[in-house]
């Protein structure tokens, strides 16, 4: 009989590409300012891959050291899930050349595609196969190169985006620690303001399309800043409520970073205080689904959490998607 009530985060690991675009460097290469992006998005710089390297390389590194870190080896892993949309191919899975790369020969290996919300997606199926007995050990991972579909015209938006990977492994937990709950949601309706038209079978690669550039995002930022910061607090408070939990319970709140006017939105809403309020976008950009697993990792090692800590999770991306999840350390 399973009689495992909840999983926990064992460890995590963070890993981006050395190179450093600043505000400065943009300035170089499209029309705009430090002080624009500052002011429109409290960005000041990102990390970005050399061109060629694959995503698999960069979640690797992190899955590398979250599962050193969790006290385990790779072949201690029964399955690995991978959250992205900028994977290393159409196909196979990304999760299947990470596999490769670490040496988990023992695991299931397959990606999840939910955007900005992909990591937290990933977390509750990890979530629930170790509830259920199905896997002891989960390696669950947020990567994303993002810079790969970026218009590098398009002030508006190439400005935003990073590149990195970040990953946590889960196990049973035989204490209070473990992931309280998870609450997922989603709205089709409005897939058409943060999307990429290209590469797909609507708009297959091909010289014209290429040339149109189609191969690159596109996003309308005012709705998708109205839509995100509504969603999330609603999020958030339904993690809470089916953890038994209020906001002011909270030791920390890693959000979504991508926008420092959306974090800063969403802890009005929320009334969260300074001190619950993480931020690291000013240095990273937006990550996507790398973004919340490189700032829990970077929260843990700066100690601004530890063993015993309350933290709420909350995201939100293109689909739309969003995600709620509280964890106790």
């Amino acid at each position: 009989m399973n009689d495992i009530t909840r999983s926990k985060i064992l460890g995590s690991g963070r890993y981006v590409p050395e190179r450093i675009l600043t505000n400065a460097d943009l300035e170089k290469i499209v029309d705009t300012t430090d002080e624009w992006i500052l002011e429109r998005s409290g960005i000041r710089e990102r990390h970005i891959v050399e061109p060629g390297t694959p995503l698999s390389h960069l979640a690797a590194e992190a899955s590398r050291i979250a599962i050193q870190d969790a006290g385990l080896k790779s072949e201690d892993i029964d399955v690995i899930i991978l959250a992205t949309v900028t994977g290393d191919m159409k196909f196979p899975a990304t999760a299947c050349f990470i596999q490769r790369l670490i040496g988990a020969d023992n695991a299931a290996a397959f990606d999840v595609s939910a955007a900005c919300s992909g990591f937290l997606y990933a977390l509750q199926l990890a979530d629930s196969l170790i509830r259920t007995g199905t896997y002891r050990h989960a390696l669950v991972v947020g990567g994303e190169i993002l810079t790969s579909m970026v218009n590098w015209e398009d002030r508006n938006t190439c400005v935003l985006f990073g590149d990195g990977a970040g990953a946590v492994v889960l196990g049973p937990s035989t204490d209070e620690a473990g992931i309280l709950s998870t609450f997922l949601g989603s709205d089709g309706t409005y897939s058409d303001l943060l999307y990429n038209p290209g590469c797909g079978c609507i708009n297959p690669p091909t010289v014209e399309n290429v040339s149109e550039k189609l191969h690159t995002l596109r996003m309308e930022g005012r709705e998708v800043f109205r839509h995100a910061v509504v969603a999330m607090s609603r999020a958030m408070k339904e993690a809470l409520k089916r953890a038994d939990l209020a906001v002011k319970d909270l030791d920390l709140v890693i959000s979504h970073q991508a926008n420092l006017r959306i974090i800063e939105a969403l802890g009005k809403r929320l009334s969260l205080t300074e001190a619950q309020t993480y931020v690291n976008v000013d240095r990273y950009g937006n990550t996507s689904a790398a973004s919340i697993p490189i700032a829990f990792d970077e929260a843990r090692r700066d100690g601004r959490i530890g063993p015993g800590s309350l933290v709420g999770l909350v995201t939100f991306g293109a689909g739309f998607t969003w995600a709620g999840g509280v964890i106790r350390l």
